[in-house]
């Protein structure tokens, strides 16, 4: 009988064990939250550890190398004037130079934008315009996008492009021009406030698509992101080797980004998109045994028959997060595999990382409280709190974990405080007697249809219990006299069939009136996913403002 994991305090005391030899060194007590230096230290106590794989071409590489190479360019970019407070931008995929740069931003004190490679010039000008990036970094290929926006901003930043590419300044002649070699080894991360220091501009347009940047504080992460491993008791080393399915501007990816060398596990990442026959592949050659999925990403693998062409079972452990987790997912999850344990998560950038841990208790529930936070569910019309279970309401955070502000955008900062620093999450939540909490659905995502409120996640849930239904997003469209008609986007199971008039009967037999699909059926190959793999809500809106409806 194998004994249910509970939360416990290993993973802080071997934090705590940590810090305190970096203080040691130092003297300065604040430095227990100085990522640099706790990155820094751990890199250097398992020089031979291999940290780092790139599934796609076969690289990899150890903490010693990665030692070597982040204080080199550490080095560089102070040299190139780089000081705490300057931004530094990253557009490249996963490949094993990635966190290079990362890692040595960390050192000295300058923060790290993550950008979505895929941008055109218009879309960086937006980014650039609320990070003012001193140095980006980029693949040769986006050098001249890059520089496009740059000139519509009028705005001057160093361009490294990490491959090489003609005419252009790359990596290699960076450290030559900057760097010092014979000052690697004297190195020392440089001293500053962690509280008062960026780490990372993360980007977050939450449902509006307005560009906005969560100003995230080293004290921010060095508190929340050990809490997901607070079910673990083996550290170093609570899993052999994670999964990285998200790009670096995605929350997820950072975890492992800053975690991995602390706690000392490999990374498992890719040059690749984690497509089916990809994603197969890797779990196929490494046997990877973490990974952090979105569930609209998960339910696509399992769609692709990537269950049958790989045996997944090497897994202990899957977060799933970034969008509502459905009952059905997780009971397909438990038919491939029966010995892993597969958690629903919810978290947020803002947060810095998850905001509860599921500990035994129901399925469909994201966990309970965590230490690092204070919890309110509160009325959205009165502001009033609800104290008893079951009653749904906006999830309202607060503690050491939530970020500072969104950076240069001091009106979105003010509206989305309330008093005492409470942080309101626009989410809606609810708790059952045992506080389990419960997501329910995005605020700003609830459709109006006649003066009711209609979630669409209430209509995707009912409309999963369809056997030949793999997949489903609801969104809205316009209408004149009604405000908004709900339509469901239908990916179906391979080898099965379902008509729009067995949906539409679904719904009709579950829900009430005003809750019925009048704007129609959909029926798509895939939902549109985001680079981070959560559901691409504008591209679904175009699509069912564009497509024929059944």
């Amino acid at each position: 009988m194998t004994i249910p994991k509970r939360m416990n305090d290993s993973v802080h005391w071997f934090m705590n064990d940590l810090s305190s030899r970096v203080i040691a060194q130092t003297g300065i007590p604040s430095d227990r939250y100085h990522l640099g230096k706790l990155i820094f230290q751990s890199l250097k106590d398992a020089p031979d550890f291999l940290l780092q794989i790139d599934g796609s071409t076969g690289e990899s590489e150890t903490n010693g190398s990665v030692l070597k190479r982040s204080v080199q360019c550490a080095i560089a970019l102070k040299n190139l004037g780089l000081k705490r407070g300057d931004i530094v931008v990253m557009m490249a995929p996963n490949h094993i130079h990635l966190t290079i740069p990362f890692y040595a931003a960390l050192y000295i004190g300058v923060g790290t934008s993550a950008v979505d490679r895929t941008l055109g010039p218009l879309e960086l000008k937006d980014s650039f315009e609320v990070s003012r990036p001193k140095v980006i970094f980029c693949q040769s290929e986006k050098a001249t996008d890059v520089q496009l926006a740059l000139n519509k901003l009028d705005h001057n930043a160093h361009i490294i492009t990490i491959d090489k590419g003609d005419y252009l300044f790359d990596y290699d002649e960076f450290l030559r021009k900057y760097g010092d070699d014979s000052a690697v080894d004297d190195y020392k991360p440089s001293d500053f406030d962690p509280e008062n220091t960026i780490a990372l501009l993360v980007a977050t347009s939450g449902t509006t698509g307005l560009p906005k940047s969560a100003t995230v504080n080293h004290k921010n992460i060095a508190i929340t992101n050990p809490y997901t491993w607070i079910k673990e008791s083996n550290f170093p080393g609570p899993t052999r080797m994670a999964l990285i399915c998200s790009p670096m501007q995605w929350m997820t990816a950072i975890i492992n980004f800053v975690l991995s060398p602390i706690l000392r596990y490999t990374r498992l990442q890719s040059t690749e998109s984690i497509t089916p026959e990809h994603g197969a592949y890797l779990i196929d050659k490494y046997r990877p045994t973490f990974t952090i999925m979105s569930p609209t990403l998960m339910t696509t693998l399992l769609k692709n028959g990537i269950a049958r062409n790989c045996d997944m079972t090497c897994f202990e452990l899957i977060y799933l997060g970034g969008s509502a987790v459905s009952r059905e997912l997780l009971e397909d999850l438990k038919q491939v595999m029966p010995r892993t344990e597969v958690l629903n998560v919810f978290g947020m950038t803002e947060l810095s990382s998850i905001a509860f841990m599921q500990e035994n208790g129901p399925i469909e529930s994201c966990g309970k409280p965590i230490g690092c936070f204070q919890y309110r569910i509160v009325d959205p019309e009165t502001k009033k709190d609800i104290v008893e279970p079951n009653v749904r309401g906006e999830l309202w955070v607060k503690g050491p974990g939530i970020f500072k502000e969104y950076y240069n955008n001091p009106k979105a900062t003010r509206e989305t405080f309330a008093e005492d620093g409470w942080f309101k999450t626009g989410d809606m939540f609810y708790r059952d007697e045992h506080y389990n909490y419960y997501y329910v659905e995005r605020i700003k995502l609830l459709l109006k249809y006649r003066n009711h409120q209609i979630s669409p996640l209430e209509l995707e849930s009912v409309i999963r219990q369809h056997p030949a239904v793999q997949d489903v997003a609801v969104a809205g469209i316009p209408d004149a006299e009604c405000g908004e008609l709900p339509v469901a986007c239908v990916v179906v199971r391979p080898g099965h069939t379902v008509t729009a008039q067995e949906i539409k009967d679904l719904v009709k037999d579950n829900l009430t009136d005003t809750k019925q699909l009048r704007g129609g059926v959909i029926f798509l190959n895939e939902i549109p996913m985001t680079v981070t793999t959560k559901i691409h809500r504008r591209k679904l809106k175009e699509l069912v403002l564009t497509m024929d409806k059944e």
